[in-house]
């Protein structure tokens, strides 16, 4: 089961901590059984006879104990939240890493919105339950077992009670759990829709707003909402019905005691005193049934939460990244290609295929193709984004598989397609590249970026807030911004995939020329666009339909490769008619 797994082994280092829930629990609850056998006692030995010295004696040491049950049951408490307050860190930091350490074949079919719902919604359910587990499902049994002894030792004729009383709440708990298994599994994947449709909403707010797509929006967003709220008002239904059929039984207990045990009383079988403790004993009893039902309702919401958890930490990446730097770190930074194929599950054809290329130090790769092509799916290979299914990608003669991760963040430096910045500030979105830099390094690297003149106008320079995505700054300046952080980490291999598709044709090329300087004892390669770009390359490749179709320098290329030609003619077309 993966409930208990799961709580099991996030428990183990805080056992201390539940030895102690358990023994305070266990002193309280016994405490709590004592108080209506002292009561008893008054009642039949104190009241009826009029010793006034036994009442008294007995009242204080029923003081006593009341003393020792709100000391232990705190600490019980006290214990019990700290060891669900850690377990539930635990297991939030365990799916965080094993989140981090997935491919992007494994994050694509998971999906962001299930992704923070598991590590948030559902590690909270788990954790809740598991806080109520030590808070009552401690002292229920203990309350349970010992309430029935205590009950039976005032008087085994009413006995029979506690056999019918607690099996028919039993039962109800039974019905109730099956009824509500399916349903908090529904809500769980309602939460999921919901998240995923506001998340797309926010990220998507000014494409949203640029096409008037408010109402659609928001029709979208109340179906979502109303699926989650109709599974919701089900499970409250059950819950509003739990409580009258709950409080009928101890009600209708209640009555059966004082009918019988009144009878009892009459026939001298029975003592006043013995009554009233019988009858606490047996609203203990029930009352700790009860509130182990509760509890019982948070099981299957939390057996489906972690179901939903195991999921994802059993999920094995498709990449096996090597943990032990088994060999030197590649320091030329020469990139070779060896018939290599790459599709995406469930595609009809590969993306790449059998493509064969070598880009070297102090080279400018330029990829050129349309869109569709298999240009970012190239990229992707370097860094071991995806993993080729056939053939192998080198650095220097090493297969990138062979790389730790942190060697391939050492050698290879990529700005992707859509440049993401950080929440934080200018300066610590930089440090992405390289922790320790100072800032007279990032204010070079943001000169070679193009990027100086508009960060030095901001008011707080380096400090400047930037929101999460980099949305307050224009789409060039975050690809400035994102090359610049590459630049700060100093790789052997920069990769720039479309990275300057934001830019104008004037700062295009400053950027370019001062990037010639910067990176002259680097390998290259650039994913472009827009011709203009990579007509300075050392080396361009055509890419059409996942093979290379063509390779030389730009003048070769307009000479001899049709596809080439094709694609500085479309852009030279859309110019003249601009």
């Amino acid at each position: 089961m993966a409930l208990l797994s799961l709580a099991l082994h996030h428990a183990r280092p805080y056992k201390a901590w539940i030895i102690a829930v358990f023994v305070l629990q266990l002193i309280s609850t016994i405490a709590a059984l004592y108080l209506p056998s002292l009561n008893a006692q008054i009642i039949d030995q104190g009241i009826s006879r009029g010793d006034t010295g036994f009442i008294w004696s007995t009242g204080v040491m029923m003081l006593t104990v009341c003393l020792v049950q709100v000391v232990t049951a705190i600490g019980g408490v006290y214990f019990g939240a700290r060891t669900a307050m850690a377990i539930g860190r635990d297991l939030r930091r365990e799916v965080y890493r094993k989140v981090d350490s997935l491919s992007a074949l494994e994050l694509g079919k998971f999906g962001s919105a299930t992704l923070i719902t598991r590590g948030t919604n559902d590690v909270q359910q788990v954790q809740m339950l598991v806080l109520m587990t030590l808070n009552f499902m401690v002292s229920t049994p203990i309350m349970c077992i010992g309430g029935i002894i205590m009950a039976v030792r005032e008087d085994i004729g009413l006995s029979w009670l506690v056999w019918v009383s607690v099996p028919v709440l039993f039962v109800i708990v039974g019905i109730l759990v099956y009824l509500l298994m399916p349903l908090f599994r529904q809500m769980q994947d309602r939460i999921d829709g919901i998240n995923s449709v506001l998340r797309e909403q926010i990220i998507g707010i000014r494409v949203v707003r640029a096409f008037v797509r408010e109402p659609f929006e928001n029709e979208r967003y109340r179906k979502a909402n109303e699926g989650l709220t109709k599974v919701s008002v089900r499970v409250g239904n059950i819950f509003v019905l739990m409580f009258p059929v709950i409080m009928m039984v101890l009600h209708l207990a209640t009555a059966a005691v004082l009918w019988f045990g009144g009878q009892r009383v009459e026939t001298g079988d029975m003592q006043v005193g013995s009554l009233t403790a019988f009858l606490q004993y047996l609203l203990q009893i029930l009352v700790a049934v009860m509130m182990g039902v509760f509890m019982v309702m948070m099981i299957p919401r939390a057996v489906v939460c972690a179901e939903r958890i195991k999921e994802v930490l059993t999920t094995d990446s498709s990449q096996a990244l090597s943990r032990t730097e088994t060999v030197a770190t590649p320091t030329r930074g020469r990139v070779e290609f060896q018939d290599v194929t790459f599709g995406y599950p469930g595609a009809e054809r590969p993306v790449l295929d059998n493509v064969s290329f070598t880009a070297e130090p102090g080279q400018v790769t330029a990829i050129v193709g349309s869109t569709g092509a298999g240009k970012t799916s190239l990229i992707n290979l370097i860094p071991r984004l995806y993993d080729a299914q056939q053939g192998s990608v080198t650095i220097d003669g090493v297969p990138v598989s062979d790389l730790t991760r942190a060697q391939v963040s050492k050698v290879i430096g990529l700005v992707p397609q859509k440049p993401y910045l950080f929440s934080g500030t200018i300066g610590s979105n930089l440090r992405f590249g390289r922790a320790d830099a100072t800032d007279n390094e990032i204010w070079n690297a943001l000169r070679i970026a193009q990027g100086e003149d508009f960060v030095r106008d901001m008011a707080k320079g380096l400090d400047e807030t930037v929101a999460q995505g980099g949305t307050n700054v224009s789409g060039g300046q975050r690809q400035r911004l994102c090359i610049a952080r590459a630049l700060l980490a100093e790789p052997r291999v920069y990769l720039f995939d479309d990275s300057f598709s934001a830019l104008d044709v004037a700062t295009d090329a400053r950027l370019r020329a001062a990037l010639g300087d910067a990176t002259s004892n680097a390998t290259v390669i650039i994913v472009a666009q827009r011709i203009s770009t990579v007509t300075g390359a050392d080396q361009i490749l055509v890419i059409d339909n996942g093979a290379i179709v063509g390779r030389g320098t730009h003048e070769e290329l307009l000479e001899s490769n049709e596809t080439y030609q094709e694609i500085v003619e479309s852009q030279l077309s859309v110019e003249a008619v601009a």
